[in-house]
């Protein structure tokens, strides 16, 4: 859950810039790794990386909002750098920064 995702963001984030950095991608900007939470019920179901180009702004970001809806049968997940850890009570999204990777945990 999010404990975790404090405990090891750092490094998370230092392998993720390293394996783009590796393959001539790297983020140009400032990085760092939140929870990834479900807007709809406030449940930490990952972690991603977001990417801004002022610490000031990535900073904001606390979490990143899951969002999911189907149109027809097309099923689609909106991810948003968000500025809480909890979508349940008042949150905005934190503009000036985007997601730049998943990151799945292996059970």
């Amino acid at each position: 859950g999010g404990a975790l995702v404090k405990a090891i963001g750092p490094q998370l984030n230092d392998f993720i810039n390293t394996l783009t950095f590796n393959k001539g991608i790297k983020f140009d900007g400032y990085t760092k790794v939140v929870p990834i939470v479900s807007i709809g019920n406030g449940t930490r179901i990952g972690a991603a990386q977001v990417g801004g180009a002022t610490k000031a702004v990535v900073d904001r970001v606390k979490a990143v909002g899951q969002l999911e809806g189907e149109f027809n049968r097309i099923r689609a997940q909106a991810l948003i750098p968000i500025d809480s850890e909890n979508p349940l009570k008042q949150f905005k999204r934190v503009q000036g920064v985007g997601v730049t990777a998943i990151i799945d945990v292996k059970l």
